[in-house]
């Protein structure tokens, strides 16, 4: 009877395990590894990157800037899990776009993401964090003189229409996928994405009153150092969890990351102190996000020589774009999203073509005797460009025509956003 009970006791307990293996097998370590990620990029979202915009910003303008990434969150969080995470990771339909399997993420609970040993659950809220902070990025380019209302309309319009479908193509089973392009957490996705979205609407909503003939000091160079720390710090889950397993791949991505994210952050000071005679903070800060930036869709594919390089070269790149590029040309690309993360997510994703080691991944760098991948890059990165500036267009026409105009008033402006649009200071001071 004592054994008979032991018996029983044992199928009880096995039981509902066995059940939930039978659709997969959930690895505990995988998950909390994968839970503890998506923790961490999703503070880069209203911390890290609301700090780091706000302030650079002005400080009349400075907590309507950070509100842009604080909303944009809570709306992508919303449209993630209702429609678009279904759309981006279902069933791939023609290459282009998934189904509608996951709306409302209301079944499949416990299973399991495909060729990976965490549930769909925990993927979704991964993935989630990528989503919101690709929209917020944005923001970066266009703040001081946009509608409040303006930004939550294009932020529906924009992260459906262009994020959505790019995110399928590159990593939910698209064409892109099936063509073999690497990705590793969001060159592509990401970086490029947001850089050219980030342009294209800072040429379509004009420069800011006063752009290049008076002065536009940040509110606190302070706020931004502390918000690229948070940045650097929400890094390690964005690229170490984006191996969706905590092994040896995710260890190769958090030590790449760290390396090509103190190499930009050097390579900017450099500059700053060997041509400008200072090196300044803003920099330093500037040119860690840049190589973090540029090493996004490598990490998962080279070792810490390449990251060195990457990252050496990221710094150089958005130092010439912040600081002579934009200018030259006139574009007001405000927080300059386009050159630090526009740029850099190009340069990484070229990079991958020519540092991919494969004892790290599948993919082989052309200094690896590889020259196919390169070509992969390429044609990912021109479609990218492609069609993200022709969505951006779309999605800021519809957004332009629904609230009537992007732009604030020339007295709000002058005045300040804060106290315009949401009758709050950032400072009183």
């Amino acid at each position: 009877m004592k054994r008979l009970s032991i018996l029983i006791l044992m199928i009880l307990v096995f039981l509902p395990m066995s059940a939930f293996a039978a659709n997969g097998v959930i690895d505990s370590g995988d998950t909390a590894w994968l839970l503890v990620s998506a923790a961490l990029v999703m503070m880069m979202t209203p911390a890290g990157l609301a700090l780091f915009y706000g302030g650079m910003s002005r400080s009349k303008n400075i907590l309507n800037s950070m509100g842009m990434s604080l909303v944009t969150y809570g709306i992508v969080s919303v449209l993630w899990i209702v429609f678009q995470y279904s759309l981006t990771f279902g069933a791939d339909t023609g290459g282009l776009i998934g189904n509608f399997k996951y709306l409302f993420m209301g079944r499949n609970i416990n299973s399991v993401f495909t060729g990976t040993h965490v549930s769909v659950m925990a993927f979704a809220a991964f993935q989630l964090t990528f989503a919101a902070i690709t929209t917020a990025l944005i923001s970066g380019s266009i703040v001081e003189r946009v509608k409040f209302s303006s930004w939550v309309v294009f932020t529906v319009i924009w992260s459906t229409i262009v994020y959505v479908p790019l995110a399928h193509w590159v990593w939910g089973g698209g064409w892109l996928t099936k063509m073999g392009i690497a990705d590793f957490a969001g060159g592509l996705v990401v970086e490029t994405c947001s850089g050219i979205s980030g342009l294209v609407f800072a040429l379509m909503i004009g420069v800011r009153r006063g752009f290049g003939k008076t002065a536009m000091p940040p509110s606190s160079i302070a706020l931004t150092v502390a918000g690229a720390a948070l940045l650097w710090f929400g890094w390690f889950g964005f690229n170490a969890g984006s191996a969706i397993a905590s092994n040896a791949l995710a260890s190769n991505a958090f030590l790449v990351t760290n390396t090509a994210g103190a190499m930009g952050a050097i390579s900017w000071m450099m500059l700053d102190w060997s041509v400008r005679k200072h090196p300044t903070m803003l920099g330093f800060a500037s040119g860690a996000v840049a190589g973090l930036v540029a090493i996004t869709p490598a990490a998962g594919f080279v070792n810490n020589i390449g990251a060195v390089v990457i990252g050496f070269f990221a710094g150089m790149i958005s130092w010439f774009a912040t600081g002579h590029l934009k200018y030259k040309i006139g574009y007001d690309d405000s927080l300059d999203v386009f050159g630090v993360h526009g740029l850099n997510g190009i340069w990484g994703m070229i990079a991958i073509g020519i540092f991919a080691d494969p004892k790290v991944n599948f993919a082989k760098g052309i200094l690896y005797g590889g020259s196919h991948q390169i070509f992969v890059q390429l044609i990912g990165v021109c479609a990218t460009i492609l069609f993200v500036a022709f969505g951006t267009f779309i999605s800021v026409k519809i957004t332009s025509f629904i609230t009537n105009g992007l732009r604030v008033n020339e007295e709000d402006e002058v005045k300040g956003l804060d106290i315009a649009v949401h009758t709050e200071r950032g400072f009183e001071l």
